[in-house]
């Protein structure tokens, strides 16, 4: 488990994005697995190079200092076994105890539910953990990762679960693939586009999802239901309306996105993604002050 150039990056965009890091705890121990000067390079370009200068800050260790950097007064770590050195043991295959509840301003996953096989039981303790108004952040597989884990997970997923029933709201979901200098896309929710937002591409990609506790509620009170099904029961139409493609659109509506489709169709092709109607490309910006 460990943050690679590009974990890096999506954190300190997080950073810049007034994400509270107070008070953190990783799910598994986390590893920087960079190169020094890719790191040093990231911190200048997001104000941190004083600090950094402070030093020693060394690469292929263990992410806590790192995270000091980034404002955590404390970093806490969990996972199944004390192999890695991990300062809580717990099986998250398991409910958590009440009294770690609401205790961390940010949970990170930097790429360890995908291996745990009771995966709503692993989710509901990491949304556990967080306090009102604090964060989480997964890094997680999506495509091209069969056999890595028990999992790959879709941007479907985390938004039925960071929802507003269970307290949640997803602030930004981006698409990018497991490589050097990658592009980041944004993922649109399938539930706003009325749609199944399908990502197919050849190379392996991660989700970055970040999501905020906007109020405690209790968790999961309604099971989470995939959003064009769920639309099918809300106008309690049972085949009224064929999965995918959600409530109707205007005419118009649809001959934009259709336009919209084919002036990409060509950029599409190259990218390797889906459709450019479910994502839209950004630029990640570690500018100190954004």
């Amino acid at each position: 488990m460990g943050l690679d150039t590009n974990g890096v990056k999506l954190l300190l965009h997080a950073k810049q994005l007034d994400v509270n890091f107070r008070k953190v705890i990783t799910i598994g121990r986390q590893v920087l697995f960079l190169k020094e000067k890719e790191l040093r390079s990231m911190l200048l370009q997001a104000g941190l190079g004083d600090a950094y200068k402070r030093g020693p800050f060394p690469v292929h260790s263990h992410a806590e200092p790192f995270l000091s950097l980034l404002g955590s007064e404390a970093t806490d770590s969990l996972d199944a076994s004390a192999y890695e050195g991990a300062s809580l043991i717990h099986d998250l295959n398991k409910p958590l105890p009440e009294e770690l509840f609401s205790r961390y301003s940010l949970v990170i996953d930097g790429g360890s539910l995908e291996h745990v096989f009771n995966f709503p039981t692993a989710i509901k303790n990491c949304m556990s953990l967080i306090e009102e108004g604090g964060y989480y952040i997964g890094i997680t597989p999506a495509n091209n990762f069969l056999g890595h884990g028990f999992y790959q997970f879709s941007p479907e997923l985390y938004y039925r679960i960071f929802s507003e029933a269970n307290g949640f709201e997803v602030i930004k979901m981006y698409l990018y693939r497991d490589r050097k200098g990658t592009s980041f896309y944004e993922v649109h929710d399938p539930l706003d586009l009325q749609q199944r937002v399908i990502m197919a591409n050849s190379e392996a990609s991660f989700l970055f999802v970040l999501a905020q506790k906007r109020v405690a509620k209790e968790l999961f009170v309604t099971t989470p239901q995939q959003s064009d099904y769920e639309h099918i029961v809300w106008n309690n139409r049972p085949g009224g309306s064929s999965p995918g493609k959600g409530r109707k659109r205007s005419s118009k509506f649809g001959k934009i996105q259709r336009q919209m489709a084919n002036l990409f169709r060509r950029h599409l092709r190259q990218m390797g993604d889906s459709n450019p109607a479910f994502v839209r490309k950004i630029k990640l910006d570690l500018s100190a002050g954004k």
